[in-house]
This record gives C-alpha cells, structure tokens and sequence, in this order.
C-alpha cells in the first residue's frame, strides 16, 4: 500500500480551512469525523501522505495494525522525509494492543528523524485533533496581513500537545519549555540544568527520564 512511485506530491496544498484527504480514506472514521467541521477534498497521487493540510505540513498515519504486523510503517516514513522539506507529522494508534510498541515508534520518530509524533486513541480522536491542526492554521494565517509568523507555526499546536504527555508537564510549563527550547531536538538533549532553570528539579529529571526511556 505504501509503495508508491512518487512518495509525496510535489505543490499538493489544501485552501486554509480545508484539508487533502488521501482517497483510501474515504468513508472511514477519520473522513466521517470532519462533517459540518471541516471540508474534505480527496485526491489520488498523494503519495506517502495521508493528509496534506498546507503546502507546508502534512501528516502521515501510523495505525494499530501498522505497529503489530511489522516495520512498514519505518520505511513509509523514512521515504517520506528524504523525498521532502515539508513538515511531517506523525499520528500514531496508541491502544491497548499497540501500546507495547508505542515507545520504540516515538524514539524513531522524534529522535532519528525529528518529526512531531501525536497519539491518538483511534481515528474518531485522530480527526478531532486534524480538525484542530486545520482552525490553528487557519487563525495562524487569519486576515491580519501584518501578523507576524509564528516561530513553529503550524507544527506548533502538534509539538506543544507533544510536550504536555511528559509527566508532570501541563500547558503552563510547555509553553516555558517551548520558549526555551523551540523544538523536541533541543528539548531533548537539554540538560538537567538547563531544564532545571525553567521548571524546577522535579520536573527537569522526569523529563530527563522521558527522553530517555523513548
């Protein structure tokens, strides 16, 4: 299903507020879950990509099913980043089955190839949170023409949630990491110390232990 002769879609772009729809998700969960919300435009010759929501992110689908039967998904994604620049970002089944799989799909994802990973625990909760990524761009690049652009822009919302899965981590403290460290790279590899600055002991060594344990 992934081998595909042209792995991503040169020029492919969803008008703000809409979203590419991969065909082979038409009629599923996901596609159910955008009605009255946002609007679906489903196209062949996407490629790699399950969903393209600018010409800048798009987003690839790892499911459950994907982590069980073996390492597909690795090559779909790495195919993916050396075929293109654009923003990827990575939803991944996160269920009872799978969870077992979950830490080495994150560590392969965020740490070798740098892109944002998301769980999600179907594809009901995966199109509420593409429903989210869309209105975040589509107030990112509202109608102020003089709108500064955002440091992370779209991906921002994505890493940010990110952020937040880290033990003892809310919203606040997220925000001041992302601050001081813009992306999951530089999170990542900051020291005890330097997190310890923002966030205190505490929470510096259990983010410590995230990175490590993925």
């Amino acid at each position: 299903m992934d081998d595909v002769s042209t792995p991503v879609r040169a020029g492919a772009a969803a008008p703000y507020g809409q979203v590419l729809v991969n065909e082979k998700w038409r009629g599923s969960a996901i596609a159910q879950g955008f009605q009255g919300k946002i609007k679906p435009i489903f196209e062949d010759g996407l490629g790699l990509v399950d969903f393209h929501l600018s010409n800048q992110t798009c987003v690839l689908y790892i499911s459950e099913t994907d982590m069980v039967v073996g390492n597909s998904y690795k090559r779909k994604l790495v195919r993916f980043r050396k075929a293109t620049s654009l923003r990827g970002i990575v939803l991944v089944e996160k269920t009872r089955i799978s969870e077992q799989y979950f830490q080495s799909v994150q560590k392969f994802v965020v740490l070798e190839l740098g892109m944002t990973l998301l769980p999600v625990a179907s594809q009901t909760e995966a199109s509420q949170l593409l429903i989210q990524l869309v209105h975040e761009e589509s107030k990112e690049h509202g109608h102020n023409p003089f709108r500064r652009k955002s440091r992370s822009n779209l991906a921002e919302p994505a890493v940010l949630a990110m952020v937040q899965q880290i033990p003892g981590v809310g919203k606040v403290k997220a925000l001041a990491l992302l601050q001081q460290f813009p992306s999951i790279h530089q999170l990542s590899n900051a020291t005890t110390e330097e997190l310890e600055v923002v966030v205190g002991r505490t929470i510096a060594q259990q983010i410590r232990t995230f990175f490590m344990q993925t």
